[in-house]
């Protein structure tokens, strides 16, 4: 399999190098402030269902700053995709999943290697845009890929913000911010990104009698035993 996709009539083959879709919002970047929650609010990424929601990402360093951890949580299925059975699901109050990172000092600042799912790959982190009074991160825009021999087999993009939800208008902005890092070859245009869907976050975890019957089965332990298990591998 290939992705060596047709762009305007002129194929794009393989994955760019981090300076050529870096923006200048990453100077000065500081990966401590990008550690705790995010909410992932686009993607594009062929290995994520399209029926999962309430995506989120929590990202914690390790001790001496050089490994991380991503805390990879959804739901599904979700209520627009299923709507006569997403309560019903054994995972509809969530899983989780991990990925693990280093910094690896030869890379650029902005770009962290992850582990996950047998796979080492490089996590870009594009853009990232401050709060004006704290500078604390508030939006991110995070690009993989991966080719082998010169083919790229893997791509995935991922927009994220610190509030659960973002306006039409951010996210066309987030969009323009995308292109203008050379992207959407890549599969960041608007007809490319599938929008996650996100119940309020107040919303009570779900208990029904399927639920029920899952915690009877032991499905919910199964699932934490799983979870400490793919953390564990990974340390």
């Amino acid at each position: 399999m290939q992705l060596d996709d047709d762009y305007n009539g002129k194929v794009v083959k393989g994955c760019p190098a981090y300076e050529e879709v870096r923006q200048t919002s990453m100077d000065g970047f500081d990966l401590s402030k990008y550690q705790g929650k995010w909410y992932e609010q686009k993607f594009h990424d062929w290995t994520q269902f399209k029926e999962v929601y309430d995506t989120t990402l929590d990202i914690k360093l390790t001790p001496d700053g050089k490994g991380w951890i991503d805390d990879f949580g959804v739901k599904g299925p979700s209520p627009k995709s299923a709507k006569l059975s997403w309560d019903k699901s054994p995972v509809a109050n969530g899983a989780h999943y991990f990925l693990f990172g280093k910094v690896d000092d030869r890379d650029p600042v902005g770009v962290l290697r992850e582990s996950g799912f047998g796979v080492e790959f490089p996590n870009y982190i594009v853009d990232v845009q401050k709060d004006a009074k704290t500078g604390e991160y508030t939006e991110a825009i995070q690009f993989q890929c991966l080719e082998r021999g010169g083919v790229r087999v893997f791509e995935g993009i991922n927009y994220l913000s610190r509030s659960p939800t973002m306006t039409d208008a951010q996210l066309k902005e987030m969009h323009g911010r995308a292109e203008n890092a050379g992207m959407v070859p890549y599969g960041a245009g608007e007809d490319q990104m599938h929008t996650n869907e996100r119940r309020d976050v107040d919303a009570p975890p779900i208990d029904n009698t399927w639920q029920a019957m899952w915690r009877g089965l032991g499905v919910d332990k199964l699932l934490e035993l799983l979870t400490e298990a793919i953390e564990d591998g990974g340390r």
